[in-house]
């Protein structure tokens, strides 16, 4: 049956991490939280990270961390957990790297039964950079077996919840470990894992380990190798449901890999298309610049040569013609709109370009015409590859779509594996317990069988005595009784 519950205090306490908070007000906060993660995720060893911490609070204010320590929060529902572990009649217990300044108040405000964590030192109300304790040399796991030899039980009897490398050792060896938020590093020994910031989400795991406890020890030995199947049976059903969950997971990143492989091909695709249609469409540019420069040299000419003159003549003869075709006029002022046209095409035949000019202007009309033509071919061509371009990112929006479903279906079938692994862990955990049953059964049934074959010989001596007694009155003796006095030695 659970009878200790054993914490860690930073970070399943209480909301944060203690020495991290003292960094802030020495101003080596970064230094600090460095050496923290690299010690949570198991990179370093507690010792040195410890002594290397500490070392850099040399000269912080113990005031000033007495103040800190009063505003750490607890985590959340950690008054109503402990409260309820020890309504239980369970006791309770704090193994902490952390120091006494900050875990001392909490100890008396929650009523914990144990507190073993580390002492800073402190000189004239300052810290020295020293810091000395149970949990600098020793693991968690040594502190554990202390509290169990005082308490006179055993580690099948405790449960332990913590968050990081350090809590390992005790994770390991107790009935029940819990990792709370926890680092990779102790995810991987523990045999349950609580997700969210809520220290009452423990209260649920322990009370189904009690109540299996309950049960087992209600059942005799029958029953429970009965409840043993059963739960090989479904740990079997876990495991193919694990595994199963697991293959789906990897098939959905393979196919989200293969997919971002090929999307990333077809958008590097698509923007050759697009790079190549903005190298043409950069020449499209240049050829109309050149054609439009050329343009406006015909123009200076044209207006340089008489030019100027015969396009208004044009104009006018054709607001004219188109006065006359359109209008109902009477019979003068049609005759008047008729002789100034007439009037002005004469003016017109009047005016002559000169010949060179003339000749000029072909030239530039040619040149101009070549470039247009050039500005129609290069258009159409990088109309081509825009089109294409605009092809390759449909297919890049299509491709991405199922990578990204293919992605969320990895981490589906990811989150339903480790739910199933942890149901696994919980099953074996309870196989575990099982089996400690059996054995203890087994041994309680061998100490049975001991003793009934003590009392068993014990009578067998009796009437063997009584046999020989007869003997040496002359009672003539049958096989079986020659046996009996043979076997417990009494001729």
């Amino acid at each position: 049956m659970i009878k200790l519950v054993v914490f860690d205090l930073d970070n399943v306490i209480i909301d944060g991490e203690a020495i991290d908070e003292i960094g802030k007000i020495a101003g080596v906060e970064e230094e600090v939280m460095e050496i923290t993660e690299k010690a949570m995720q198991g990179d370093v060893d507690f010792e040195s990270s410890i002594r290397e911490r500490v070392k850099l609070l040399k000269g912080t204010a113990v005031e000033d961390i007495k103040a800190v320590a009063e505003e750490l929060p607890l985590m959340e529902g950690a008054e109503e957990t402990i409260r309820a572990l020890k309504e239980k009649g369970y006791r309770v217990a704090v193994i902490s790297g952390s120091f006494d300044l900050v875990a001392e108040p909490i100890r008396d405000k929650l009523g914990i039964d144990y507190l073993f964590c580390n002492r800073l030192h402190e000189e004239d109300g300052v810290l020295t950079g020293e810091v000395s304790g149970p949990l600098v040399e020793n693991s968690k796991y040594d502190v554990l077996c202390k509290i169990l030899d005082k308490e006179g039980i055993s580690t099948s009897e405790c449960v332990a919840v913590g968050d990081g490398a350090n809590d390992i050792s005790m994770i390991k060896a107790s009935r029940l470990g819990i990792a709370f938020n926890a680092k990779p590093a102790l995810r991987k020994k523990a045999d349950a894992v609580v997700e969210g910031r809520d220290l009452r989400k423990i209260l649920p795991i322990i009370e189904e380990i009690a109540e299996v406890d309950d049960k087992l020890d209600k059942l005799g030995y029958d029953e429970v190798m009965d409840l043993k199947n059963e739960y090989e049976e479904k740990l079997s059903g876990l495991a193919s449901e694990r595994d199963e969950l697991n293959k789906k997971a990897r098939e959905m990143k393979e196919l989200r890999d293969k997919l971002n492989t090929e999307l990333r091909e077809t958008l590097n695709r698509a923007v050759e298309l697009r790079d190549r249609r903005n190298e043409i469409n950069a020449k499209v540019e240049e050829n109309k610049k050149l054609r439009d420069e050329i343009n406006q040299e015909i123009k200076k000419l044209e207006w340089s040569s008489g030019g100027r003159d015969r396009i208004k003549i044009e104009n006018e003869i054709r607001r004219i013609d188109r006065i006359i075709e359109t209008r109902v006029l009477d019979i003068n002022k049609e005759n008047e709109l008729v002789k100034t046209a007439n009037e002005l095409r004469k003016k017109l035949m009047k005016i002559q370009e000169d010949e060179e000019t003339r000749q000029k202007a072909l030239e530039l009309r040619k040149k101009s015409e070549e470039y247009h033509e050039k500005v129609v071919s290069l258009s159409e061509e990088a109309q081509k590859y825009h089109e294409e371009m605009l092809e390759y990112f449909r297919k890049t929006d299509e491709i991405r779509k199922k990578a990204d479903e293919a992605h969320e279906k990895f981490l589906e079938f990811r989150r339903m594996a480790s739910e199933k692994h942890e149901e696994f862990k919980s099953t074996l955990g309870k196989i575990k317990r099982i089996n400690e049953r059996i054995n203890a059964l087994r041994s309680e049934n061998r100490n049975v069988k001991r003793r009934a074959t003590r009392e068993r010989d014990l009578e067998e001596k009796e009437r063997a005595r009584e046999i020989y007694e007869k003997f040496k009155e002359g009672k003539k003796l049958t096989k079986d009784e020659i046996l009996l006095l043979q076997k417990h030695r009494i001729v």
